[in-house]
């Protein structure tokens, strides 16, 4: 079996904390059992690991969130880069297709697809086992898993299951029905009818996908489909697929199961009411605070309510009412922060004028043993000032040692990396044309490549 963690998102409903780049997966806001906190893609891989499941897993989501994912989960679990943001069809379908051509996935393999915000106990992940099995017996070409609905949500799927007594000594029921998201009041009638809620979790012999995109005249083979990637729809695979596939089977699942994502579920699974610096008064009940900004934030007198604060903006919300931050912000914004596989950066300031070139202040944090990649950029140069730390850096195949108070001239279309020794902070202030984060073209990416490439340009 082959593990697909799905690990997109938009980045909005968690906002100001989440972004584009850092979606709510990659928020380090839920206690760890090794200590600390850990974020919920962090959560899932160690469960995975711990059930002996992550050998077999793959990670999908868009290209820009290669770094964020390196740095959260290491470099061993393969990445599928989407060049485009889509819906989970065609991220399911870029997945099977890797499976296919890249790691040579037989046909009857079975893929498990699993969303990477799931909150659950780890004896749910020795349910997933059963996914071949369920689709051997019952000869159908899906597999679902749905759980017992709390109360009627129009925020989840839902799966009528058949009942009879030839079902009574199996693992799994054949659906029905599956409606995706209904209002509240046709969530009622379902449910009157023992509606399951969708996990979110499926699985399909790898040829079925293969199959799939053969009917929408789409391409199997990675390369090619990646060619294409642009112009296919935005779809949702429980509307494109789960909707329209008979015959299909449910597996129940009756433990612990929670969807993390919205301020008005998530705080409940904190260790402490507040995260970061401020603090919150005895009356305030139900209320929690998370502040990324180095300035305390104080909540005096007021209930129910969620306060959010980063470098992206501030959110003060009611907790039941935090959902609608979704439809507020319409807007693109450029994200203040953000994590890279080596560390993270913060930007202060951005400076743009119609004469004068373009300014971009930010600071940036080096992880010890981590580096950046070698590479250049060809709209800016910029200037670094070491405020702490010590390490390496190179540029055009020159290495020096660089300490706390060093200023670092780079020019525009200079090669040059930094590895980390001790933790790094250093101001990185850009000058130039279109600053963004485009503007880059990578040549190596560990340091001993760039040691070896920098050797022979010695040589």
């Amino acid at each position: 079996m082959r593990i697909v963690l799905l690990s997109g998102g938009s980045g909005k409903r968690l906002w100001p904390l989440s972004n584009e780049i850092r979606s709510k997966i990659f928020l380090k806001l839920l206690p760890s059992e090794v200590g600390g906190m850990e974020s919920m893609i962090q959560r899932v891989c160690r469960q995975l690991d711990e059930a002996g499941l992550l050998p077999c897993t793959s990670i999908v989501a868009h290209k820009s969130q290669a770094e964020i994912v390196r740095n959260h989960v290491g470099d061993k679990i393969p990445f599928i880069a989407e060049p485009h943001r889509r819906g989970t069809y065609t991220a399911v379908a870029i997945a099977s297709s890797y499976l296919h051509t890249k790691l040579l996935a037989a046909p009857d393999e079975t893929v498990c697809v699993i969303p990477a915000d799931l909150f659950v106990e780890p004896e749910f992940f020795n349910l997933l086992r059963k996914f071949p099995d369920v689709l051997a017996q019952s000869g159908s070409e899906l597999a679902l898993l749905g759980t017992t609905p709390k109360h009627a949500s129009s925020q989840f799927g839902y799966i009528v299951p058949q009942h009879s007594s030839d079902n009574l000594s199996k693992d799994y029921f054949s659906v029905t029905q599956f409606v995706e998201k209904p209002d509240v009041e046709k969530a009622l009638l379902l449910m009157g009818n023992n509606a399951l809620w969708n996990c979110g979790v499926f699985a399909f012999p790898l040829s079925f996908m293969l199959s799939s995109l053969k009917s929408k005249g789409l391409p199997s083979a990675y390369d090619d489909l990646i060619d294409c990637y642009e112009h296919l729809p935005d779809a949702s695979f429980d509307v494109e697929v789960v909707e329209k596939t008979r015959p299909s089977v449910v597996i129940p699942y009756d433990n612990a199961w929670k969807d993390l994502g919205d301020w008005s579920v998530l705080p409940d699974f904190f260790e402490n009411s507040v995260i970061g610096l401020g603090e919150i008064s005895s009356d305030s009940i139900h209320t929690h605070l998370v502040n990324e900004l180095v300035c305390p934030i104080h909540v005096i007198g007021v209930s129910n309510l969620i306060v959010a604060a980063s470098a992206d903006g501030i959110l003060v919300a009611n907790k039941d009412k935090s959902n609608q931050i979704k439809s507020i912000r319409n807007s693109r914004q450029e994200p203040m922060q953000g994590e890279k596989r080596w560390g993270t950066y913060r930007i202060f300031d951005y400076s743009k004028a119609e004469i004068q070139p373009e300014t971009l202040t930010k600071k940036v944090e080096l992880i010890p043993g981590k580096n950046t990649s070698y590479h250049f950029h060809q709209k800016r140069k910029e200037i670094w000032i070491i405020i702490s730390g010590t390490g390496e850096f190179i540029m055009e195949a020159v290495n020096v040692q660089i300490q706390t108070g060093d200023v670092l001239q780079i020019p525009a279309g200079a090669r040059h990396a930094i590895k980390a020794i001790t933790p790094i902070e250093y101001i990185e202030v850009q000058i130039g044309t279109d600053l963004l984060e485009e503007d880059i073209v990578r040549i190596a990416i560990t340091w001993e490549e760039i040691s070896k490439l920098c050797k022979g340009d010695q040589s």
